[in-house]
């Protein structure tokens, strides 16, 4: 290398160039070399979020796991037939390289497995890996000649080499197109050497022929043969190659959207999202769909007033844990969250998926929330905290459930009469001091459907006056 660099130096001063032309020269030059490498560490990929490189190296370090167990289970299958089958060799020979090699490779798999499994293998510790197992297999090849007592030749016609594809094969695992032309690259150049091997061990006799029937059937070399099989080698080792890094960017797209359905969970419902990520065509604005749903609006009574009184982190504080504690309970029941209306929440049942039991699985849910707001209430009030009462109600009808928007933003939403009924209905509550109230129709729907209320059957308020709904409305209380 230093020699290199004199005769650059050297070259450049004779033929007048600058220092500065020198070193941008080589920084090219490092450069080319550099993009080569990047080539074959990664497929081209974009810079990707950390946590998308994580999952992307998690994926990584549990193939690599799968490599230590598939490669135990070829050591351990080829031992046992190694064993099982009976010997083509003398029985006075001295030596027998298969079983050191075996178990040599045995307890090396299992070192990497533990490994594997307590922490994320470096990359040199996979590149050693590939020469070794390229290293071990070609010394036992080159061993058989000793043990079969035959000419350095022979060894070359051994079926042994196969195992080279095995061995290619599992560094595909990983989706790393690196590692196969590293494996495919060191099992030819083995081989290369088996061969020099073979020409330079006697000088007096290389065993090249250029007869094929002698090839095939003595211990002479054709050298064209031998080629072949290199050729062959990083053929297969390319061909790999250029599909792992078609493979590698179907595993980054696949790892980037599977983390993005992740998120979009947590700004949809769960089954909303599902039905985004599932569509078989791009969800447009104008598509919708009509269901028979209850619509649930909770509201907090009292927070506007708290929320202008208190300090933000306390009015943050007492939003988040009032959401934390309402949302599982409408989920748990197949509720799917609409939206978020500062302390409002409007949940639908039987919008997003066909339901036979919306109306009594929203009844349940509001008989959780009954039970859960007394709770927070009589926990914050021992604590000495404020916490707002707690408004809810739920009303049934045919929606239109579909998405509105433009090309660039698109929210899923309901719109029917029962939409109006259930805010309205939750806003009477304070009129009739309740806190949960349902319509006497919705109510009896729930009945038909399963639903059994706690603690008997619920108070009526017939012909009740909500404001915006023209004629008088028969409810049940919920929660007083």
């Amino acid at each position: 290398m230093k020699k290199r660099l004199i005769y650059v130096f050297t070259n450049a001063a004779k033929n007048g160039q600058t220092l500065n032309t020198i070193t941008s020269a080589i920084a090219a030059k490092r450069a080319r070399h550099l993009g080569i490498l990047d080539w074959l560490r990664k497929s081209s990929e974009p810079v990707l979020p950390e946590r998308v490189s994580q999952a992307i190296r998690d994926q990584e370090d549990a193939t690599e796991r799968l490599i230590g167990w598939v490669q135990l289970t070829v050591v351990v299958t080829f031992g046992g037939l190694y064993f099982a089958a009976p010997k083509v060799f003398s029985e006075d020979v001295d030596f027998a390289p298969v079983p050191w090699a075996l178990a040599i490779y045995l307890v090396l798999t299992v070192i990497r497995i533990v490994w594997a499994h307590k922490t994320r293998l470096p990359s040199w510790s996979l590149a050693v890996s590939v020469f070794f197992d390229m290293t071990l297999l070609m010394v036992l090849i080159w061993s058989f000649h000793l043990q079969y007592e035959q000419p350095a030749s022979f060894y070359l016609k051994a079926p042994t080499l196969l195992y080279v594809f095995i061995f290619i094969a599992l560094r595909a695992l990983r989706f790393e197109a690196r590692f196969v032309l590293l494996a495919g690259i060191a099992a030819a150049a083995g081989w290369g050497i088996l061969i020099l091997y073979v020409i330079k061990v006697d000088p007096v006799d290389t065993m090249i022929t250029r007869d094929y029937v002698q090839y095939m059937t003595s211990n002479s070399i054709l050298l064209g043969a031998e080629f072949d099989k290199i050729i062959s080698i990083l053929v297969v080792a390319v061909i790999l190659a250029v599909a792992l890094r078609r493979g590698r960017a179907l595993l980054v797209r696949s790892v980037s959207e599977g983390l993005a359905a992740k998120e979009l969970s947590r700004f949809f419902a769960p089954e909303i999202a599902a039905k985004i990520t599932a569509a078989d065509q791009g969800v447009a604005a104008g598509t919708g769909e009509m269901r028979q749903a209850a619509i649930v609006n909770l509201d907090m009574r009292g927070f506007t007033r708290m929320a202008s009184q208190e300090e933000p982190s306390v009015v943050m504080g007492v939003l988040a844990e009032y959401q934390q504690r309402m949302v599982p309970l409408i989920q748990r029941h197949g509720g799917s969250i609409d939206k978020f209306m500062g302390d409002g929440i409007m949940a639908t049942f039987g919008a997003s998926a066909p339901s036979e039991t919306f109306a009594a699985d929203a009844m349940r849910a509001l008989d959780d929330v009954a039970a859960a707001s007394i709770r927070w209430h009589s926990e914050r009030e021992a604590a000495g905290e404020y916490c707002p009462e707690i408004n809810g109600s739920v009303a049934t009808g045919q929606i239109l459930f579909g998405a509105v928007g433009d090309e660039t933003r698109l929210e899923y939403t309901v719109i029917g009469d029962a939409v109006n009924l259930s805010a309205k209905l939750e806003k009477f509550n304070k009129k009739a001091g309740t806190r949960l109230i349902a319509d006497a129709e919705t109510y009896h729907l729930a009945l038909e459907q399963g639903y059994v209320p706690t603690n008997g059957d619920k108070r009526s308020l017939p012909a009740a006056e909500v404001d915006g709904i023209s004629q008088p409305l028969d409810l049940v209380v919920v929660s007083d």
